[in-house]
């Protein structure tokens, strides 16, 4: 597991969201036929309330995370409704929101997930629907169309 170090963050803060995150690991989709119940109450912090786990929900884990940890989300289903979300970072941290483009990136679709770490060709997100479950998963450096980080409360 990535230890934050004050240094790493805006303003010396701990990432109390990143705890909530990674203790959901390996949550998944279900297979037709079932519903996973811990999915359908990460819908029920956005706009997909009462939804079912066969939907899109990085968005729903990345509010769900956030409000776990005392912190607004922005209630939206949508990725991309993270880019009007807290305040933006030139630079990621570990932690921030990552926002990223699907196709075109002027689409309203996207994905969102927790930054781990980049190399020079892959972001390393922590998220929810990433690949049907809680998980790291590596995506291109060019899809990142954001970085977020909470205005403080």
């Amino acid at each position: 597991m990535i230890r934050p170090t004050p240094i790493d963050h805006p303003h010396g803060t701990l990432v109390p969201w990143m705890a909530v995150a990674l203790a959901e690991r390996g949550v998944r989709r279900f297979p037709p036929g079932r519903v996973n119940p811990r999915i359908v109450e990460y819908n029920g912090h956005t706009n997909l309330v009462g939804y079912d786990d066969k939907i899109s929900w990085c968005s729903s884990f990345a509010n769900w995370c956030m409000a776990r940890a005392g912190l607004r989300g922005t209630g939206s289903a949508l990725a991309r409704s993270w880019l009007e979300w807290g305040r933006p970072l030139a630079q990621p941290v570990y932690g921030c929101i990552a926002v990223l483009t699907r196709e075109d990136p002027t689409s309203w679709k996207g994905h969102v997930g927790f930054y781990l770490r980049h190399d020079d060709a892959h972001v390393h997100l922590f998220g929810g629907n990433q690949l049907g479950a809680v998980r790291e998963l590596a995506y291109p450096v060019a899809s990142v169309i954001a970085y977020r980080w909470p205005h403080a409360e």
